[in-house]
């Protein structure tokens, strides 16, 4: 009798998980299928989106290349793959909705994985696979173009991920463009103990930091300008306007008894959703402590690690992350700023680990599952 898992989310957990239980687990339990299901028919290796609207700097396939090439060698009758999103989860009847192109589908699973992260509130940037390929192609094609012509940027939002954006442009373009970086806090990155330091990578920069500059709403002007107002009432106009804050859990598809206050899976240790024994969840739809490449890929071998013993009739075991909080915010294609737990590490190190390549190298490796 076929065993099936339904894995929902196309990037960093849902194809390790997936690709996980088709190399090692399908060998021992042979009548194992996984259903893999996507909004976006691309893997796409958000963690370059920062130099991505950079016009020239990387090419497409380096941060988008197609989902179902990568599964291609898995025999047909174990593997499905499904573009289109989860419109609703019904755990008793252990089924999922699913919304294509070509109308609904109704998916059966014996185990189900959640793994469609989160999406930036504000659909024109890029920060994040909000919907499908082409509208995630479309967003990026935008703002290049944008940012070519642009002399004065405004990058909303101090968290790592505005700090990188307004670093990648500062790099490329030093004076020839205004940078301003604004932060709704007192401090960037909302006061963490590498605040200081980055502050002083984006000061060398050139990049402007506006602090207590919480933004209330922008709007377009006639001229193709964007108003940006901020709380205290102060108006910036500007040529490109790149909102980084705001991120939203996409668990819309899931009942609300699974969630937390926050909209995120609610989980145990085992990363199973409480209150059952099949719906698993991974990635930044936990948040748990952060959203985090490395910790989805280890929440995700962890998940995978309890799917293969619940087939085999094993009880789960403890999903081990990382011992210790770890931020690395990458300032350019040079330098960056780090830390491992409370313990800060070389500018060199964060470049070499991170912020040289953004890790585009390990998209193909994660794509073709040689990575797991």
């Amino acid at each position: 009798m076929t065993q099936t898992v339904v894995v929902l989310g196309g990037a960093y957990a849902g194809v390790g998980v997936a690709h996980r239980l088709l190399k090692h687990t399908k060998p021992q339990v042979p009548d194992l299928k996984v259903i893999l299901v996507s909004k976006n028919s691309h893997f796409f290796w958000n963690l370059a989106s920062v130099r991505a609207i950079v016009p020239g700097l990387l090419k497409e396939e380096q941060y988008s290349l197609p989902i179902e090439d990568g599964f291609a060698k898995y025999p047909a009758d174990s593997f499905e793959f499904v573009v289109g999103g989860a419109e609703a989860v019904d755990i008793i009847e252990k089924t999922v909705k699913v919304s294509t192109k070509s109308g609904e589908r109704l998916l059966s699973y014996d185990h189900l994985v959640c793994a469609t992260g989160t999406r930036a509130v504000n659909s024109s940037v890029p920060w994040k696979s909000n919907g499908t390929y082409e509208e995630t192609a479309a967003v990026l094609s935008k703002i290049q173009a944008t940012v070519k012509t642009a002399k004065h940027i405004v990058v909303a939002g101090a968290g790592a991920t505005g700090a990188e954006v307004a670093a990648e442009l500062a790099f490329e373009y030093g004076k020839d463009k205004e940078v301003i970086l604004l932060s709704g806090d007192a401090e960037i990155l909302g006061g963490d103990s590498l605040a200081s330091n980055v502050t002083g990578e984006l000061n060398k920069l050139g990049v402007q930091i506006r602090k207590s500059a919480r933004v209330e709403s922008s709007r377009e002007l006639p001229d193709g300008k964007t108003e940006v107002l901020l709380q205290d009432g102060e108006k910036i106009v500007t040529d490109l306007y790149l909102p980084t804050m705001g991120m939203a859990a996409n668990t819309e598809y899931l009942p609300a008894d699974l969630l937390t206050d926050r909209k995120f899976v609610d989980i145990d240790e085992f990363y199973r959703a409480k209150g059952t024994n099949n719906v698993w969840a991974a990635g930044d739809i936990v948040w748990k402590p952060r959203g985090s490449f490395v910790l989805a890929d280890k929440q995700a071998a962890g998940v995978a690690k309890n799917i293969d013993l619940a087939l085999k009739g094993k009880p789960p075991v403890v999903v081990k992350t990382l011992p210790m909080d770890v931020l690395m915010v990458a300032t350019g294609r040079s330098r960056g700023s780090g830390r491992l737990g409370p313990v800060k590490v070389f500018s060199i190190m964060v470049y070499m680990i991170k912020g040289k390549t953004l890790g585009i190298q390990q998209l193909p490796t994660y794509v073709s599952g040689s990575a797991f």
